[in-house]
C-alpha cells in the first residue's frame, strides 16, 4: 500500500546569534531600568542651583576655619605645656632636695643621740648602764659564743596544703615549729647566754616568736629555714650547759622523732646588731648619789652606735656566766610578751 506523505515539516531555520540573546541584552542596555530612569530625570531637573552651590561652598570653609582654629590652639598650647612639664620637674626636684636634706638632718640627729649615749655609759654607773643596754638589745654585740643552726627533715613539707598551725599531725612532717625554736632559745639562755639572735634578728626581753601560715616570725618578722641562730657567751660553757639542759633534750628529741637537722658549734667571734624597735617602758635619772653597781662585765663587746655602728667597747672577760635573773629571756617565756 502506497504511503501517504505526511505533513510537511516546519521550517526549524533560526537565527545563528539567538542563543546569545543574553549577551546581545547586556550589550545592547549597559545600563539597569532604574539608572536609566535616574538619569532622565537629572536630565530633566536641570544644573544644580546657585543657592546649593553656596551651602556646599560655605559648608567647606567652616570645615577649614574649625580645623584651622584646633592647629592653632594646638600649637599655642605647646609652649604652655613645656612649661608646666618644666615647672613639675622642678618642683620634684626641690622636693628630692629636701628629702635628702631631712634624712642628713636625721643621721646627725642619730650620731648625736649615739654620742650622748656613749657619753653617758663612761659615766658614772657606765658599768650598770651599759650592762643593761647589753641585756636589753639596745646596742650590738660582737664576741665568742656558739652557733646553732636547724633546720627541717628532709623532704618536710611535701605535698602539705595548710600552715603549722593547721591539724593535729604537724608534729610528724617534720617540719620546724615555732613553739620548738622557743624552747631551744630558751634553753641557749637557762645556758648564760649573754645576747641571742635568729637569722640576724635581736631577741629583747619582749621578743616573741610565733606562727603565721606557713611562715615563723620573731617579733612579727617571717624567717625562713634554716634557722641560725647566734648566743654570744663563753663557748664552752655555753655549749656544755646547753647539752646538759632541756634545750639539748628538746634539741636531741626533735632529731630522733622527726628528723629535724640541727647542729651546734662554737665561734670565736659573732656580730649580733641592735634590735630594730625598742620601747622605753620606764626611766630613773641618775643623780648625784645613785648607787654605781658595775655588776659583773659580759664577755662579750657592747657597740653603742646606731644600727649596731661601732661606737665603743667594753672590757671583755671570757667565762663570765649572766645571772639567770638578768637573762632577756627566762626559761619558758620566750614568745610571751613581758616587761623585763
Amino acid at each position: 500500500m502506497p504511503q501517504q506523505p505526511g505533513p510537511e515539516r516546519a521550517d526549524r531555520t533560526t537565527r545563528p546569534d539567538a542563543s546569545m540573546w543574553l549577551l546581545n541584552e547586556v550589550m545592547d542596555h549597559p545600563l539597569d531600568a532604574g539608572y536609566e530612569e535616574a538619569a532622565r530625570r537629572r536630565a530633566a531637573g536641570g544644573a544644580p542651583s546657585g543657592g546649593g552651590r553656596l551651602w556646599l561652598i560655605a559648608g567647606l570653609l567652616l570645615t577649614a576655619m574649625v580645623i584651622t582654629l584646633g592647629a592653632l590652639q594646638t600649637r599655642a598650647g605647646a609652649p604652655a605645656l613645656a612649661q608646666e612639664r618644666r615647672e613639675l620637674a622642678e618642683r620634684a626636684e626641690r622636693g628630692t632636695e629636701e628629702a635628702e636634706a631631712l634624712q642628713q638632718e636625721v643621721d646627725d640627729l642619730r650620731d648625736h643621740v649615739a654620742e650622748l649615749r656613749r657619753a653617758s655609759l663612761t659615766g658614772g654607773s657606765g658599768g650598770a648602764a651599759e650592762l643593761t643596754a647589753l641585756l636589753a638589745g639596745a646596742i650590738a654585740v660582737t664576741g665568742p659564743g656558739v652557733e646553732l643552726v636547724l633546720d627541717d627533715a628532709e623532704g618536710a613539707g611535701d605535698g602539705l596544703g595548710g600552715g603549722p598551725r593547721e591539724g593535729s599531725g604537724f608534729a610528724d612532717t617534720g617540719r620546724l615549729r615555732d613553739r620548738d625554736l622557743q624552747r631551744v632559745v630558751n634553753g641557749l639562755w637557762s645556758a648564760g647566754a649573754e645576747a641571742v639572735a635568729i637569722n640576724g634578728q635581736r631577741l629583747t626581753a619582749v621578743s616573741a616568736i610565733r606562727a603565721a601560715g606557713d611562715a615563723v616570725l620573731v617579733d612579727n618578722r617571717p624567717l625562713v629555714p634554716p634557722y641560725t641562730v647566734h648566743a654570744v657567751g663563753d663557748p664552752q660553757t655555753l655549749r656544755s650547759a646547753f647539752e646538759a639542759g632541756a634545750g639539748g633534750a628538746t634539741l636531741e628529741s626533735l632529731r630522733e622523732h622527726y628528723g629535724i637537722r640541727g647542729s651546734l658549734s662554737e665561734r670565736e667571734e659573732l656580730r649580733l646588731p641592735a634590735a630594730s624597735r625598742l620601747v622605753l617602758r620606764s626611766a630613773t635619772p641618775a643623780g648625784p648619789g645613785a648607787p654605781d653597781d658595775e655588776g659583773p662585765e659580759p664577755s662579750g663587746t657592747a657597740t653603742p652606735g646606731e644600727g649596731g655602728e661601732d661606737a665603743g667597747t667594753l672590757p671583755q672577760e671570757p667565762g663570765w656566766e649572766a645571772p639567770a635573773q638578768q637573762a632577756p629571756g627566762p626559761p619558758g617565756n620566750v614568745g610571751e610578751e613581758h616587761t623585763p
